[in-house]
């Protein structure tokens, strides 16, 4: 069949019901029920069987059911209805608009390497995906002006089946993207958008995908074209398959090959938003361009070009960093080296923590934090961690001044609340609560939803959740080939009025979906308490490498099967966004319980809270910002032990004994009329607590102000008369690291005898040695603070010695004082560190002499 000539038939639809292939074709109806509910109401179980897919379904529904929805005078209705809202939706003024006029014809480019936007497009993970959709979603509602790149993986991330020994098995379908929500981009003349990349010896081609969310695009990258070699077709065939050179060809196809898309479909972003390290190499890609386009040098082309970069670190743990063998760098990379007119030793520098170390591996966090204007952690605890992780790249600088802030993860409200739930919220907080800050008085008037209300609409949901809890198992035991009589019993798993508890997320180690059986003993007894049953429901995926993470899967699935647990503790196959949702809506507590200073943010638990649901977790992530002792619970006491086991046992007994002392007891405390008021209450200061801030609105408005904004200003100031400020800073910043080691601190001296009292000063002089160095160009700072047990300033603060004369040519005086805030032992250390009024950081360059 080698003659095949493709063309296409799209849906005849009639002329009244054309808007739908508007709406289907805009992620904008996933956060939008009524919108969805047009495409349900069409066929509810051809709605089902496409995974609720609205382009899928209208290729797939028969013509005569489209006729007689045409005459449907509701349907049609609530289509107008529908389409009244699309259309004001995208042409009403926005809170950017509002906020920052002056920036509107900016534009920020963020590259993810994985996008949730919904079930029916699977070109996600897990976490990383899911907050990326929930990004570009509110980047809509705000109306930020922003674009996104990505990648259209073919197969996805894997469709998980479990054996019956609980094992988990992958597949990989292929995906057709003319069934996606996605279009192929053309030029004038109608030909398709496509991309190429080196890679070493050979090129890589791509098209160009765009899926509209909302008010953003979405620019997805295609490898699987018949002009690449079958090795490069399947470089977007798999998220997250294949080995490290696997892996290398997609992070060069994100980073170079989405800022050649950008170009080839006309943008020109101002800011470079790089989530995760992934995407790294749109930094080179972008100092490429300005060289060859302005005819900057290297240097001065990184120094306009950083300016409008930022990095989103995600990782908290070492393991999970992206590190390449510098020969799998250098066999695909090494043409950029040419192209920027560096040598390759120089080109992989910028990926090195030692960069005369050229046995080190690339990593790409470091190539993002060196070539970026602003880098942040996803929430408050991982930018301890995450200041504490790369501090080796600032020698000499103290954790707390390691120039990575946070941005605490949020989630898109509306992606994840049930219409229920918004209706009731609607009704006593007024339209566009969501849109509430904190601090605003709406969110006083959560007190004001009655109790009875609020605890029956949660119990409808999650009467909801279990039917279609159920009928998941029920296709799960059938797919598994389970005898008709076990199929059945799917029927009866699950009370819809039993306290219900949900664990749901990637099966890594860390998470230790495990710790509630380690007690095997009091788990049987919660669970087949007559008068006061809990249930649990698990869900989740393991990396196919991850055997560790296999066997924790197989152990909860296992424990599942035991006749004492299972009607009431199971495990669901293929955990996904659709999934989540119905779990997010019905459970009455989100469990999390992962090690201590493993987990970045977290945000599935933050899904449950505009539900009704609880939160139970452990003090990491974003739970420390949000728990405040009557929101939810915690779990230990934020202690970390040395012995892991040990750690597992008080986290397990602390678990244990807040649901058998407090969750449980609470929970079944009825009044006369049914209602457990002391857990509405609780539910209401979860509400009143978290809403207002762990959401991805309140997340976008602050990367707006903190971020983007600040590195659009930025990027205008380097560049604006003909790049003078960016060439100037290149040429200072290489004079000051060319006679950096000309710099000495020769003598400290303090006034005093060292003992003095809360509100005294210590005088300071310090004389210093320059070189050729200018003393406009440095500043000499006493840095102080109280110590600790070793004699190491702890929470130090800096005041800055001024300039008083100068000795013999480069030796210069400077003095000060040093405030004495508080009692007890402190310390001080002279530092000597680079000085400009322009520079993006002082640290960018790593340089800091002390005494």
């Amino acid at each position: 069949m080698n003659h095949v000539r493709e063309f296409t038939i799209v849906p005849s639809l009639p002329e009244i019901l054309e808007p739908l292939r508007q709406v289907a074709y805009n992620m904008w109806w996933t956060w939008n029920p009524a919108a969805a509910d047009l495409f349900r109401r069409l066929d509810v179980d051809l709605w089902r069987a496409t995974g609720h897919n609205p382009v899928m379904l209208l290729s797939q529904v028969s013509q005569e059911r489209l006729e007689q929805t045409a005459r449907d005078d509701a349907y049609v209705a609530q289509l107008c209805r529908v389409m009244d809202s699309f259309y004001v939706y995208h042409h009403s003024r926005t809170w950017f608009e509002d906020n920052y006029p002056n920036q509107r014809d900016q534009l920020v480019a963020y590259f993810s390497f994985e996008f949730g936007l919904h079930e029916s497009m699977p070109i996600y993970s897990g976490g990383l995906g899911v907050l990326a959709g929930d990004h570009l979603k509110s980047a809509s509602d705000l109306g930020i002006p922003l674009v996104a790149v990505g990648l259209a993986y073919r197969q996805g991330y894997f469709t998980q089946q479990l054996t019956e020994d609980g094992w988990q098995l992958e597949s990989y379908p292929t995906y057709d993207l003319h069934e996606w929500c996605a279009t192929p981009v053309r030029d004038e003349l109608g030909h398709p958008v496509k991309i190429t990349v080196p890679l070493g010896a050979q090129t890589l081609a791509a098209a160009v995908w765009l899926v509209r969310v909302g008010r953003v695009k979405l620019y997805l990258l295609d490898a699987d074209l018949p002009e690449n070699s079958p090795e490069l077709r399947a470089v977007t065939a798999r998220l997250y398959g294949g080995d490290a050179g696997m892996r290398v060809r997609q992070e060069i196809l994100l980073g170079v090959g989405g800022m050649r898309a950008l170009r080839a479909v006309g943008l020109k972003p101002n800011v470079c938003h790089m989530n995760d390290g992934h995407a790294g190499f749109l930094a080179l890609e972008r100092i490429r361009q300005a060289m060859r386009d302005q005819g900057l040098s290297f240097r001065e082309a990184r120094e306009v070009t950083s300016g409008g970069n930022l990095f989103t670190t995600h990782t908290p743990v070492p393991a999970g960093i992206d590190r390449f063998e510098p020969r799998l760098v250098e066999q695909h990379l090494g043409w950029m080296a040419d192209e920027l007119g560096i040598s390759i030793n120089e080109l992989m520098a910028t990926g090195r923590e030692h960069p005369e170390r050229l046995d080190e591996p690339f990593t790409m966090p470091l190539l993002a934090l060196r070539m970026s204007y602003r880098s942040n952690g996803v929430s408050k605890l991982h930018g301890e961690v995450a200041r504490g992780m790369w501090q080796g790249y600032w020698p000499g600088i103290p954790r707390e001044e390691v120039p990575i802030f946070h941005v605490t993860n949020g989630i898109h409200v509306r992606t994840w609340q049930s219409q229920q739930m918004a209706d009731l919220f609607d009704q006593y907080l007024a339209p566009g609560w969501q849109e509430a800050p904190e601090g605003d008085p709406m969110w006083k008037r959560v007190d004001e939803i009655p109790d009875a209300e609020l605890w029956r609409v949660h119990v409808r949901r999650r009467e909801w959740m279990i039917g279609a809890l159920r009928r998941r198992l029920r296709n799960q035991l059938k797919g598994r080939g389970a005898p008709p009589a076990e199929v059945k019993t799917a029927e009866e798993v699950l009370d819809p009025e039993a306290l219900t508890v949900g664990f749901a997320r990637r099966f890594a180690p860390y998470k230790r979906a495990t710790l509630i059986f380690r007690n095997m003993e009091r788990l049987k007894a919660l669970v087949n308490d007559a008068a006061r049953p809990i249930q649990f429901v698990f869900a989740g995926k393991s990396h196919p490498n991850d055997g560790a993470g296999k066997e924790l899967i197989k152990q909860v699935s296992q424990a599942c099967s035991r006749p004492e647990l299972r009607r009431r503790v199971i495990f669901l196959e293929n955990y996904d966004m659709g999934l989540a949702r119905v779990l997010v809506q019905g459970v009455d507590v989100w469990l999390n319980n992962p090690l201590m200073m493993h987990e970045a943010s977290g945000t599935s638990g933050m899904k449950v809270v505009p539900n009704g649901g609880l939160n139970l977790s452990c003090l990491d992530g974003w739970w420390p910002e949000a728990y405040n002792g009557e929101n939810g619970w915690a779990i230990g006491d934020g202690r970390l032990y040395e012995d892991l086991g040990y750690q597992d046992h008080v986290e397990s007994e602390s678990l244990f004994n807040l649901l058998e002392r407090e969750i449980i007891p609470m929970f079944y405390d009825r009044t006369t009329d049914g209602v457990p008021r002391r857990w509405i209450a609780r539910i209401k200061e979860s509400l009143k607590t978290i809403g207002p801030v762990f959401n991805t609105n309140r997340m976008l408005r602050e990367y707006t102000a903190r971020m983007y904004v600040p590195a659009m200003l930025r990027a205008a100031k380097v560049t604006e008369n003909n790049f003078a400020l960016g060439r100037a800073l290149s040429g200072w910043k290489e004079r000051l690291r060319k006679h950096w080691g000309e710099v000495q601190i020769l003598d400290v001296h303090a006034e005093g005898n060292g003992v003095l009292k809360v509100g005294d000063a210590l005088p300071l002089r310090a004389r210093v040695r320059l070189g050729s160095i200018s003393p406009e160009d440095i500043a000499v700072e006493a840095y102080f603070g109280p110590l600790d047990a070793n004699g190491e300033i702890t929470t130090g603060q800096a005041v800055c010695l001024s300039h008083t004369k100068s000795e013999g040519g480069s030796e210069h005086v400077f003095a000060g004082e040093v405030p004495c805030r508080r009692s007890g032992r402190n310390g001080f250390a002279i530092r000597v560190v680079p000085r400009h009024d322009d520079l993006a950081d002082r640290y960018d360059q790593g340089l800091v002499v002390w005494g």
